[in-house]
């Protein structure tokens, strides 16, 4: 049964504090884009581009989830490419829900928070600070780092980039999905032997050997298709819809 856009977006903003989370303007989370003001089905993807777009139309989903929205690359006129992003949602009847920081740092279907369960890291707490709330999770986990590197890639799809800088035997692994590799002083400030994250700039290497922290770099897109998907979970269970999640990685 075809569920209510302002109860479901309603809702999602409560559920994932879309009001208390401090974010980048270009997020602007939230709703993005109505529609005629019903959900039948839902398609999450990390991006809103064309192709994610195109793909959620192709399997009838009248709302597209995604983490990264309509407003990612800055105010740009309604003309072009962008004018024709709109357009093609508007004839489409698709409406866009976009949600970034506060999906990363929610302690259910948050990705860093999947994404650490489903390394096995235990007693997780949080650690870090971004514009004044927590960053990433930090926990136990009793493997080397080399079955550290399979698991990541396993869960993800991905061939990890290693850092082996620190102990071949992992005990205090953080995680921050996307592009975390700029907090690694904060990693190291936390007490921690190893990182895994999206993606980090060239120095980060040399930040990382000097630390001696061990760093999984998994891909900022791979790192980020784990918490969309336990959102739409979550929407299947409190409103019986069908989802799809649209899988148009980068590569980066």
């Amino acid at each position: 049964m075809p569920a209510d856009l302002s109860e479901l977006t309603s809702y999602l903003d409560g559920y994932l504090r879309v009001a208390e989370v401090a974010d980048s303007t270009r997020a602007l989370n939230g709703l993005q884009l109505e529609n005629s003001g019903t959900v039948s089905r839902i398609a999450v993807a990390v991006d809103l581009c064309q192709v994610t777009i195109d793909r959620a139309a192709d399997v009838g989903a009248d709302l597209l989830i995604v983490h990264h929205g309509l407003f990612w690359g800055g105010l740009e006129p309604l003309t072009g490419r962008h004018g024709r992003r709109v357009r093609s949602m508007l004839e489409r009847g698709i409406a866009l829900y976009s949600v970034h920081l506060p999906l990363d740092l929610h302690p259910v279907v948050g990705n860093n928070a999947v994404l650490a369960r489903q390394l096995g890291i235990e007693n997780a707490v949080w650690f870090g600070d971004h514009r004044g709330q927590p960053l990433g999770l930090a926990g136990d986990l009793d493997a080397s780092l080399a079955e550290l590197a399979v698991s990541v890639g396993n869960l993800l799809g991905v061939t990890p980039h290693v850092i082996p800088a620190g102990p071949d035997k992992v005990s205090r692994v953080g995680v921050v999905t996307g592009q975390g590799g700029g907090y690694m002083r904060q990693v190291v400030q936390a007490g921690l032997d190893t990182f895994v994250t999206g993606e980090g700039t060239h120095h980060t290497h040399f930040d990382a050997e000097e630390w001696g922290l061990n760093v999984v770099y998994a891909g900022h897109y791979a790192t980020e298709t784990v918490g969309v998907k336990a959102l739409a979970g979550h929407l299947e269970e409190v409103f019986r819809l069908p989802w799809g999640f649209i899988d148009h990685p980068t590569g980066l």
